[in-house]
């Protein structure tokens, strides 16, 4: 096992629940990096956070509805986990999805149409927030209950080891899923069966309102796949490229070794669980601790690139501009995408006809005339 960034002030953490960091830089260098390829990283993070932005408005303008969970300080988790599979490997999400969707592949008019519940969303208005889903990029999922998307993972990847493929399945969750029953089975199957899957761990530190201190026995989460002989690692999940190096390196081994591989990537959660959380299990400090530039991703990113003059003000300026925009004109589709028509409300319900099956809509009588 690895612990390549391991946050400090593990016994102050135990009895406070606050975890202080300085800013440390583990990432890796610059350079052998093109500089176009840091400029597209430091976009993808900063179209993310105005994505989430816009998103989190829209739902405070009741345009969006039901649950609503946001990316925001996991920028960098984001982009470096995507970056790092192939466009023919498979991801798992929790309902934390939106950016993961957008770097699978997704259009964001249509994830930003999904969330309005449009008919030119991803999944025709249906997922909704918490479950983005396209064949076509392989991005599976978006599931709202905690856990559910790890053993539909694994059989994603029982199905490529029985028919010889070389993809890999990259399963993301958040803390408060390493406690669950489903984390223990699926780890679990997926080692006896050396399964080709990476799961990662996206450590905010805070499973809805609880720390991990004081719901996990053992809160080093990297570790936690070692009842299941399952090597795990830790990374800054504040830096794109530590993130990138980590899950690439892991993602080749689970395809040429065919097995599965943990990974814990740490960050800081701005916000409350879901949009309309106020976070009040949280003191004044930590909030600010969070919402920090020492903690923020892309204040992290950017400030790098400043200094290794990659990144102008004035192309931060332009960056700034054609992302506002983007994200513009996906809401702009978004609100323009037609309503789905009632008459659909039964459609998919099942994958095939089922008989008697219940099409009744509200306020029709229960037995038919």
């Amino acid at each position: 096992m690895a612990d390549t960034a391991k946050p400090k002030g593990r016994t102050a953490a135990r009895s406070s629940g606050t975890r202080r960091r300085g800013r440390k830089d583990t990432s890796p260098g610059l350079a052998d990096e093109k500089p176009d390829t840091l400029l597209d990283y430091y976009r993808q993070m900063v179209f993310v956070r105005r994505f989430e932005e816009r998103t989190a408005q829209a739902y405070t303008q009741a345009r969006i509805g039901g649950y609503c969970h946001l990316n925001l300080g996991e920028e960098a988790t984001v982009v470096g986990l995507m970056t790092a599979l192939r466009e023919s490997d498979y991801l798992f999400t929790n309902y934390r999805d939106h950016g993961y969707a957008i770097g699978k592949g997704m259009d964001p008019k249509r994830v930003m149409a999904e969330l309005y519940g449009r008919t030119d969303g991803v999944s025709k208005g249906w997922g909704g927030s918490m479950h983005m889903f396209d064949t076509e990029t392989r991005m599976l999922g978006g599931y709202g209950i905690v856990g559910g998307q790890l053993p539909l993972a694994a059989g994603a990847a029982l199905a490529i080891s029985y028919r010889g493929g070389d993809e890999v399945v990259m399963c993301q969750m958040g803390d408060g899923t390493t406690n669950i029953g489903a984390w223990h089975e699926t780890l679990n199957i997926a080692k006896l069966w050396d399964l080709p899957i990476v799961f990662v761990v996206v450590n905010n530190f805070t499973g809805m309102g609880t720390t991990v201190e004081r719901s996990s026995a053992e809160p080093d989460l990297y570790k936690r796949g070692a009842a299941f002989r399952i090597e795990g690692e830790r990374v800054d999940g504040r830096d794109v490229l530590a993130v990138r190096d980590t899950a690439a390196r892991l993602v080749e081994r689970a395809r040429e070794e065919q097995t599965p591989f943990l990974l814990e990537a740490w960050s800081y959660r701005m916000k409350g669980h879901s949009v309309v959380d106020p976070a009040k299990y949280r003191t004044d400090e930590q909030k600010d601790e969070a919402r920090s530039e020492e903690n923020d991703p892309i204040a992290l990113f950017g400030e790098k690139l400043t200094r290794e003059g990659i990144l102008t003000d004035e192309l931060r300026d332009e960056i700034a501009a054609s992302v506002k925009a983007e994200v513009a004109e996906a809401a702009e589709f978004a609100e323009n995408s037609p309503h789905p028509e009632v008459s659909t409300l039964f459609d998919y319900t099942y994958a095939t006809p089922v008989p008697n099956e219940s099409t009744r809509m509200p306020a029709d009588p229960v037995f038919a005339e």
